[in-house]
């Protein structure tokens, strides 16, 4: 992840999220055809653009940060290959939410 970060910046209050790997198997071990598999919404946050300015001119930081697991809309971002890795464009306001991590950790 670190060499996407060298070669693409995100700008103003885009986020550049890498989606989770859908789940192909059961609990039990028995692999889901490919159409049954759900969209992926959960993402890990790669790099953050440095926000958006306010009427004032003042610089509003984006809500999330690299490493932050979000939530995503079903619909929407753009769609980047980099570096052999494919990864997703939101703007900050278009995602729906973040994950937070228990006090012991997963």
């Amino acid at each position: 992840m670190a060499r996407a970060l060298k070669s693409f910046i995100p700008l103003f209050d885009r986020v550049l999220v890498q989606k989770l790997a859908a789940e192909t198997t059961t609990k039990g071990g028995i692999m889901l055809p490919e159409k049954a598999v759900g969209k992926v919404l959960d993402a890990t946050v790669v790099a953050v653009g440095p926000g958006s300015r306010n009427s004032k001119g003042d610089l509003m930081a984006c809500s999330v940060k690299p490493g932050d697991r979000v939530l995503l809309p079903e619909y929407g971002g753009t769609k980047l290959k980099l570096e052999d890795q494919e990864y997703h464009l939101f703007r900050d306001g278009d995602i729906l939410g973040k994950f937070l991590e228990s006090e012991g950790g997963k």
